[in-house]
């Protein structure tokens, strides 16, 4: 593979590339990246928030994952059950139900994570990786197409408390094309450039965060983040018709889709719609969450994929540092039983490897998207590995997602597809555009790159 970097904004992708350029890792471009991310990306994830990613060592011929996911607060403290805000939002065309609020929010993992990769894999300092996003910090960043319609759609929780002054200045939403402007990120990424990672649990922002958290009825102590540690663990293996592929399970169900799915080559593109519904449909909550992907691959052909959120975001932000604090104890979804203090979380996330063999890596692969993030990483490699269109072309191809009874559809779907679906049962929902609904993924092959239109993304071959 030739040194590449995918990912949802082409300032976060400029990041990566600029570090690869200058002589970094995967890990190392990874997170220089995800700390652009959290400037240019704040519609879709944060610093606060938390990840999971898989890691290709090509010397060593190994994958890993890294867990550097939320866990569940409350350490050193009586337990107490969080006091959540409700919250109505229209996502498409249902009404869903949050809860947010500074009780909402779960002990950060991002930042110990991107500490972890680059100590692991990166060679570059760490100062050198915190420049390219405290430059977009210092200059404002271009809100995309994509993510003014985020914002546009979530804006109520969005324009609470400091994000008012962030996301509608001036009594006006911010539209695509307007300059995101954050001035306290800029503070927060001089002080992780001089504290590293661990200001968010030793330093200088955790000590913020604590004061808000004792101030607003939030759940984190200083044990949570004293404590918190990040978790390397055996990636899930399993085959998809020639391809040996490295995954994790969780709530995800992507490794249990990958072995269901079947060759789609000689399928009409009716029949290719009918069996991915079968093959996907599920039975969960349908949400909407702060999510991102990248992917970054360098010269020596060692890989990164990195999954982040913040969840729907709290609608909080640290005093003075413009850091919005994630919402991960209200996502219904990640909540599947009593919680314990010090756990770790659950997670939709699946980073992706899939090799020809076991060892000449393929294509790196990732997605956002909450409920939709199985189908939009599944049918992306899919479209990439079997029917062997190009990265941009499988990406960019219409989705659709289907839910218990539903199946939602972009436009340009076959309709002789959907038809026999009605056919069966299935309420179809034609969606007019191609919608952030359908999550956003970034991919890398031996081809090329792809960064999600859905999403606003982008990619760039170094080489």
């Amino acid at each position: 593979m030739r040194a590449a970097v995918a990912a949802g904004h082409p300032a976060t992708v400029e990041a990566g590339v600029e570090t690869l350029a200058g002589g970094g890792t995967a890990a190392d471009a990874a997170v220089a990246a995800a700390l652009a991310s959290c400037v240019a990306e704040t519609v879709m994830t944060g610093l606060l928030g938390g990840g999971h990613a898989i890691y290709w060592d090509a010397a060593q011929r190994r994958a890993r994952n890294l867990d550097c996911f939320v866990a569940v607060p409350g350490l050193g403290a009586e337990r107490r059950e969080p006091e959540l805000v409700m919250l109505d939002l229209a996502f498409g065309a249902e009404l869903v139900h949050y809860a947010v609020g500074p009780a909402s929010c779960a002990v950060p993992g991002v930042p110990a994570g991107l500490d972890a990769l680059w100590r692991a894999h990166g060679r570059l300092p760490w100062a050198q990786l915190v420049e390219p996003a405290l430059r977009l910090a210092q200059a404002g960043v271009e809100l995309t197409p994509a993510h003014a319609r985020c914002l546009e759609m979530l804006e109520t929780v969005m324009t609470m408390d400091e994000g008012g002054r962030i996301y509608s200045p001036h009594g006006r939403l911010l539209r695509a094309g307007d300059r995101l402007e954050q001035p306290g990120l800029v503070h927060a990424l001089e002080a992780l450039a001089t504290e590293g990672a661990m200001s968010v649990y030793r330093g200088s922002i955790g000590q913020g965060l604590l004061e808000l958290s004792d101030e607003r009825g939030g759940l984190v102590t200083r044990d949570d983040l004293e404590s918190y540690t990040v978790l390397w663990r055996e990636p899930v293996s399993c085959e998809y018709l020639a391809w040996h592929v490295e995954t994790r399970a969780g709530l995800s169900g992507v490794p249990g889709a990958f072995v269901r799915l079947p060759s789609f080559r000689t399928c009409s593109a009716a029949e290719r719609v009918v069996a991915l519904v079968d093959t996907l449909r599920q039975y969960g909550i349908e949400d909407e969450r702060h999510t991102t992907n990248l992917v970054t691959v360098d010269a020596e052909g060692n890989a990164c994929v990195l999954t982040t959120s913040l969840g729907l975001g709290s609608g909080d932000w640290l005093p003075g540092l413009d850091l919005h604090l994630n919402s991960m104890l209200g996502e219904a979804e990640l909540v599947g039983g009593p919680l314990v203090a010090g756990e770790r979380m659950e997670s939709m996330m699946a980073p992706t490897l899939a090799f020809e063999g076991h060892d000449e890596l393929a294509l790196a692969i990732g997605a956002a998207g909450g409920s939709r993030l199985r189908t939009a990483l599944v049918t992306s490699a899919s479209g990439i590995l079997d029917e062997e269109l190009s990265p941009v072309e499988a990406v960019a191809r219409p989705r659709i997602h289907p839910t218990a009874t539903v199946v939602h559809a972009e436009p340009d779907s076959d309709e002789d597809g959907l038809a026999a679906l009605e056919t069966r049962g299935w309420v179809v929902r034609r969606w007019p555009e191609k919608h952030h609904y359908f999550g956003g993924v970034s991919a890398v092959t031996r081809t090329g790159a792809a960064g999600d239109p859905r999403r606003s993304g982008a990619a760039r071959v170094l080489g």
